[in-house]
């Protein structure tokens, strides 16, 4: 029922910045905890950067300081604007409710690939 299309990547160099966008549908978008994960090969897929129906967010140590995570609910979206880009940050990124990170429901994602 949840449908989530996510947009924004691509290839950077280090140091530079992207901005993910995701929209949502399918749900009442406001009452729903959101994230941003990414997922490279050979590792757990991560939460990258979380936030609360109630606009509360949180980061993953290897994130915090260079990435923020916002909602627009009117819009039913969540963005990511990812700065200061390392090649360590290359990986798939997907954005989901917390519950559907849970029962393993995923997109397509977006590709981020961070490289010289």
């Amino acid at each position: 029922q949840v449908q989530v299309v996510e947009s924004g990547g691509g290839l950077v160099q280090p140091g530079g910045s992207l901005r993910l966008s995701c929209k949502a549908s399918g749900i009442i978008f406001t009452i729903y905890h959101m994230g941003w994960y990414r997922q490279t090969p050979g590792k757990e897929r991560e939460l990258v950067a979380g936030i609360t129906a109630g606009g509360s967010t949180s980061y993953g140590d290897s994130v915090k300081g260079r990435f923020t995570i916002s909602r627009d609910n009117a819009k039913s979206t969540i963005s990511l604007q990812m700065n200061s880009l390392k090649p360590e940050d290359t990986a798939v990124y997907y954005c989901n409710t917390f519950s559907g990170a849970t029962k393993g429901a995923w997109g397509q994602g977006t590709q981020v690939t961070v490289s010289s």
